[in-house]
C-alpha cells in the first residue's frame, strides 16, 4: 500500500469529499449498478462504465485487493415489453444484450468485473431478503404484491435530501391505489399473463427493481461495504430505496461511501432511452476508435456532465493518435539502443523532472477524487512533448555518454507514461504499430490533419525549443 498516498472521494450521502479508509485494511469492496440489457448500450452507460473502471485500476494501482461487483438487471419491465414487441423470450433477449454490454467493454478496455451477477441467478436471495424486511415490520402485502413500507423507515431521503412528503412512486411503475402511502415501492411484483415468474412465500411473481442490488450487493459483498456507485440520475428513487430496504432487513446495513457519475447530454440535454436522444456505444465506436471514446469521457471529471460533441471526439481521436505515434516513434528509435538497458547510466537532470512532475501529478490529482482531465490536459502532455523533444535530439550527433544518457531518459521516461495510461485504461494490449493500423479506417473520414499539426504539431516544435534553450 503506497501510505504516502491519501485517496479522496466525493461522498454523495455527506456531500463533500472525504478520506477513504475501506472497512477492511487493504481490501476495498465495491458495488456499482450495471445496465438493464434490452438493448445496445449508449454513451451514458459507457461513461459509468469508464469512470468506475477507472476508480478500480486506480484502488488497485495503490494495492488494494478489490472486490468489484456490477450486476445485470435481466429481469425487467422495459425487457419484457421489448421482448414482446419482438416475440422473443424476455431471458433469451436480456442474455443477448448482457453479451452486447460486454462486448463494449471489451473494446472500452474496461477490466472485468470481480463478480457479474444477474437477477435471474439470485431469486433465492431476492427473495430470503424480502422475507426479512416482511419479518421486520417493514412491507406489506397485497394480492400477491408485496410493498417496502416508506413510513417503516425514519431515514428516508437522507440520500436525495428529498423530504418523505415530496416523494413519488418509483419512476419504472405506475402509482398503485392499493398502497398504504404513494411512494411505497414494489419488492415482489404478482405474477401477469405472458410473462415470467418464479414462485415465492407470496405467490408466483418476479422481484421488483430496487430489491435486486440491496440482495445482490449483501450477498457478494456482506451488509456492510465501502464504495455503491452508479449514474447520479439513480440517486433517486433507486439508491434512496436500496438504502432503505437494506436497512430493513439488516439494521447494521452501511454504505462507506456513494459516488455518482454525471450524465452524458446531448445538447445539454440528458441523454437517455426514454428521450430519443441517445446515441449507443457501437455507432461511436463505428466511427471513432474505442480509446478515443474512451478519452473523451475522460477529459471531464466524472461528477460533471459531458455534453456529446463530435469536436471533441475528434479532438480526443488525434489526441489518441498523438499518444501512440509518440509511443510508435520511441519504441522504434530506442530498438537499436538495447544494449544500454542494465548499465550504468545516469538519467538527464530534465528526464528526472519530469519523471518526477508526472508522478507527482499523477498521484496528486488522480488521489483528488479522480481528476482525470488534468493528467491528461497537463502532466501527460507535457511528459509527450519531452519524449518527442529527446528523440529529436538523438537524431543529432552527441558523444557516446550523451547519447546512451538520452536513451535512458527516454526509456524511464516511456515507461512512467505506459504506467499512467495503464491506470487510466488508455493502454492497449496490442502493439503500439497495430494500435496505428487499427486508426488508419478512423482517420479517413474524420482526422484533420490542419487540426493535427496546430495542436500537436507546434507542441512538438516548441517542446523542443524548450529542450533546445
Amino acid at each position: 500500500m503506497a501510505e504516502t498516498t491519501e485517496l479522496r472521494v466525493y461522498n454523495s450521502m455527506t456531500q463533500q469529499k472525504e478520506i477513504f479508509k475501506p472497512v477492511v485494511d487493504g481490501k476495498v469492496s465495491m458495488y456499482v449498478c450495471g445496465v438493464t440489457a434490452y438493448d445496445l448500450s449508449h454513451l451514458g452507460h459507457a461513461r459509468a462504465a469508464v469512470c468506475f473502471d477507472v476508480l478500480y485500476r486506480y484502488l488497485q494501482h495503490l494495492g488494494y485487493e478489490v472486490t468489484y461487483v456490477r450486476n445485470f438487471t435481466d429481469v425487467d419491465d422495459k425487457i419484457i415489453r421489448r421482448a414482446n414487441e419482438l416475440g422473443e423470450n424476455p431471458l433469451t433477449l436480456s442474455s443477448h444484450f448482457c453479451q452486447e454490454y460486454l462486448d463494449d467493454m471489451t473494446d472500452l478496455q474496461c477490466l472485468t468485473p470481480t463478480h457479474q451477477p444477474r437477477v435471474s441467478d439470485h431469486l433465492d436471495q431476492i427473495k430470503d431478503m424480502i422475507t426479512q424486511i416482511i419479518n421486520n415490520d417493514c412491507a406489506y402485502t397485497i394480492d400477491g404484491d408485496v410493498y417496502f413500507a416508506v413510513d417503516k423507515s425514519p431515514n428516508y431521503g437522507r440520500l436525495s435530501g428529498r423530504k418523505l412528503e415530496d416523494n413519488r412512486a418509483g419512476e419504472r411503475v405506475a402509482v398503485d391505489s392499493r398502497k398504504r402511502n404513494p411512494a411505497d415501492f414494489a419488492l415482489w411484483k404478482a405474477a401477469k399473463p405472458d410473462e415470467p415468474s418464479w414462485d415465492s412465500p407470496w405467490g408466483p411473481g418476479r422481484p421488483g427493481w430496487h430489491i435486486e442490488c440491496s440482495a445482490m450487493s449483501a450477498h457478494y459483498l456482506t451488509f456492510k461495504f465501502d464504495i455503491h456507485g452508479g449514474g447520479i440520475d439513480l440517486i433517486f428513487p433507486h439508491h434512496e430505496n436500496e438504502i432503505a430496504q437494506s436497512c430493513a432487513a439488516c439494521q447494521e446495513s452501511n454504505v462507506s461511501y456513494w459516488m455518482h457519475n454525471g450524465h452524458v447530454t446531448n445538447n445539454n440535454e440528458k441523454m437517455s432511452k426514454s428521450l430519443g436522444n441517445f446515441f449507443t456505444i457501437r455507432q461511436i465506436t463505428d466511427l471513432y476508435h474505442p480509446l478515443a471514446l474512451r478519452y473523451f469521457l475522460l477529459g471531464t471529471h466524472y461528477r460533471s456532465p459531458v455534453n456529446y460533441s463530435i469536436a471533441q471526439l475528434e479532438i480526443a481521436s488525434e489526441a489518441v493518435f498523438y499518444i501512440y505515434q509518440t509511443l510508435r516513434d520511441c519504441e522504434d528509435t530506442l530498438s537499436p539502443f538495447q544494449e544500454v538497458n542494465g548499465q550504468n547510466v545516469c538519467i538527464t537532470p530534465a528526464a528526472k523532472d519530469c519523471i518526477s512532475k508526472l508522478q507527482t501529478d499523477f498521484q496528486t490529482k488522480m488521489s483528488d477524487d479522480l481528476s482525470t482531465p488534468h493528467i491528461l490536459n497537463a502532466s501527460l502532455q507535457e511528459a509527450l512533448r519531452f519524449i518527442n523533444s529527446g528523440l529529436n535530439m538523438l537524431k543529432k550527433k552527441q558523444q557516446k555518454q550523451q547519447q546512451l544518457s538520452a536513451v535512458q531518459s527516454l526509456t524511464e521516461l516511456e515507461k512512467e507514461v505506459k504506467g499512467v495510461l495503464s491506470v487510466l485504461g488508455l493502454l492497449s494490449t496490442l502493439a503500439y504499430s497495430e494500435v496505428m493500423n487499427q486508426y488508419v479506417k478512423f482517420l479517413q473520414p474524420n482526422f484533420s490533419w490542419m487540426n493535427f499539426i496546430f495542436n500537436y504539431g507546434l507542441f512538438h516544435w516548441t517542446g523542443f525549443a524548450a529542450a533546445e534553450r
